[in-house]
């Protein structure tokens, strides 16, 4: 059977200066979206299927939309796969040092969970 030539619609993506503070906030106040954040801050650009995240493919793309919708993410897609990357730089000019805030809280959260959970 051959496949349908429909094309996906095109990936929306907010302007750098219409990206607004709650909608990063929300964005970045789930844990899978946390996952998938942290690990584009360790690598430039990966491809949608391959963040260590253990949710369904329909659920991780919306994670990815609500991520690219807020100004998280950029995606772009190259044959039939989407790559996604941090746009960092966007977020740096907007809201300078909230990313590396948020981080650095969600990783003081987890060690001294860690440490309660062990204590």
């Amino acid at each position: 059977m051959p496949r349908s030539t429909r094309r996906r619609p095109a990936l929306s993506h907010p302007a750098a200066e219409e990206i607004d503070l709650y909608d990063v906030l929300h964005a970045l106040s789930d844990p899978t979206r946390m996952t998938i954040v942290r690990v584009l801050r360790a690598e430039p650009e990966r491809a949608c299927g391959t963040f260590p995240v253990d949710v369904a493919p329909s659920t991780l793309s919306h994670h990815f939309k609500v991520l690219r919708e807020s100004g998280v993410i950029s995606q772009r897609e190259e044959a039939n796969r989407r790559f996604s990357a941090l746009r960092t730089v966007d977020l740096e000019r907007r809201f300078p040092g909230l990313l590396d805030t948020v981080l650095a809280a969600l990783a003081r959260n987890e060690t001294g969970a860690e440490a309660t959970w062990h204590g």
